[in-house]
């Protein structure tokens, strides 16, 4: 059954929001606020993964509703969830769940890409069983390797970002290999993402099929915002990896639309620079800040 067209439901999520603010949901148990941590004490616990479990639950169950003025998606990191067994990977469908009752699209971050029958299987996991309405995957096995989650996105309302210029230093090492074709290889990629999108354009303008570029790369960024007109973006790199709203304005397109960027470690754990605020109010605060630099820096304010 079908959810409706993705980057239509994202699209129109921004606009009745008036935010491009995707929430990374990188639970990491060191920096959970102490206050969170107190109450969940080592000495209830049988063993330490209940207790982070735990702990992640109350930090994410009170998190998701005091962002949802100011997000319009959130976007799990499967690793946090994965790193704590088959009880951290119940919370984060438990989490998927929750995040759709409260409006919000999640964007399951999982990086797959594979054979295509094991590609199959991790299309069914993320985009059937635990209900993200897109996923990320990783573009290394080429087209048969993303074809299950492709199929979603046109016959079920599922999105499907393709890694195309990473936020990380070293992504450079492969992605900026220049081609005997001439252009770097980020650029290639880039072209397939436009290529494979072509069929599931929606009323919106945009494919189902996105990007995800770097903030961290605003020269690249805004080359790939002029090469692919129907391409929206994920953008992570924003706060804690160094990127601004300013670096940002060249990766909207004329209207203002066509970009999401994510924020985990600068809202999640706001409250470390705001020692005098209820970590809940600190997280609150920073999205609203972000939300309101990034709908400036798209040219609405």
């Amino acid at each position: 059954m079908s959810d409706g067209h993705f980057a239509d439901r994202l699209i129109e999520a921004v606009e009745s929001k008036r935010s491009h603010v995707v929430v990374g949901l990188d639970p990491e148990f060191g920096s959970l606020p102490p206050d969170l941590l107190a109450a969940c004490p080592a000495s209830a616990y049988p063993i330490e993964v209940e207790r982070k479990v735990a702990c992640y639950r109350e930090f994410l169950v009170a998190l998701l509703p005091a962002l949802a003025g100011e997000a319009c998606a959130v976007k799990p990191q499967i690793a946090y969830f994965e790193a704590l067994g088959a009880r951290g990977y119940a919370l984060y469908e438990e989490i998927v769940t929750m995040a759709k009752e409260l409006g919000y699209l999640v964007i399951a971050d999982v990086k797959r890409g594979d054979i295509g029958s094991t590609a199959e299987a991790y299309a069914r996991a993320h985009l059937d069983v635990a209900g993200a309405d897109a996923v990320t995957v990783n573009p290394y096995f080429g087209t048969d390797g993303l074809e299950p989650f492709f199929k979603r996105c046109r016959e079920a309302g599922k999105g499907a970002y393709v890694l195309v210029k990473t936020s990380n230093p070293s992504s450079a090492e492969i992605q900026d290999l220049s081609l005997d074709s001439g252009g770097p290889v980020y650029e290639r990629v880039a072209d397939l993402v436009e290529t494979w999108g072509r069929d599931v354009v929606g009323r919106s303008g945009y494919s189902s099929i996105g990007a995800v570029v770097g903030a961290t790369h605003p020269e690249e960024g805004a080359r790939l915002r002029e090469r692919l007109a129907a391409v929206p973006f994920l953008i992570p790199g924003y706060g804690a990896q160094g990127a601004t709203a300013s670096d940002l304005s060249a990766l909207f397109d004329a209207a203002g639309s066509g970009a999401v960027i994510n924020s985990a470690r600068a809202i999640l754990y706001a409250y470390k620079k705001a020692p005098d605020q209820h970590w809940l109010d600190a997280a609150r605060e920073e999205a609203a800040s972000m939300r309101k630099a990034l709908w400036r820096a798209a040219g609405r304010a």
